[in-house]
């Protein structure tokens, strides 16, 4: 049985709305009790630019996903949903993979997954999802100013989890956004 991992340490929200997405994520690393890292930067553009990804857990293993996932984008041709079920699968399958403690948040235009070593692969039905020890603050957040405001998807994941930072001490105010 995989298990999934408890990730503290960090918040990864993506959104989709109004044609548009945005994934952001806080720069915080922490190591135990003590934060080793202010700036880092969880989230990647792959397939020139049209697909946006972003982590939370262990960095090693994190880099590993992202560099399988974009092998899986490329060779799907920038099918979105066929790349991370793929991954996913090949993910909870292989013996190292599967080893792996880490969450892919990947999304594009069109959709948004989330994927894990369990073999899950979950599309949010609002099109908003968040990982990480801050993920429930920012998704809350998120919901609420989609369903009161007429902010962007960019300014909308930023402003959520400017708001998950100031409940969760593992998610900091560094905040990095990429938008389609």
């Amino acid at each position: 049985m995989t298990r999934i991992p408890s990730i503290h340490g960090t918040t990864i929200l993506a959104v989709r709305q109004g044609g548009h997405a945005a994934i952001a994520g806080d720069g915080q690393v922490t190591l135990g009790r003590t934060v080793m890292k202010h700036t880092a930067r969880k989230i990647r553009r792959l397939h020139n630019g049209q697909v946006l990804a972003g982590f939370a857990g262990s960095t090693a293993d994190a880099m590993a996903l992202f560099a399988k996932f974009e092998a899986k984008i490329e060779e799907y041709r920038g099918s979105l949903e066929r790349a991370a079920v793929e991954l996913a699968k090949e993910w909870r399958t292989d013996r190292v993979l599967r080893r792996l403690e880490a969450f892919l948040v990947v999304a594009d235009r069109d959709a948004a997954f989330l994927l894990s070593g369990a073999g899950d692969v979950i599309a949010p039905d609002d099109g908003i999802i968040a990982v990480g020890s801050g993920g429930p603050y920012a998704l809350a957040a998120a919901r609420a100013l989609a369903k009161h405001t007429s902010m962007d998807a960019g300014t909308l994941a930023t402003e959520a989890l400017k708001i998950a930072g100031q409940i969760c001490v593992y998610t900091n105010q560094e905040i990095s956004v990429e938008i389609l």
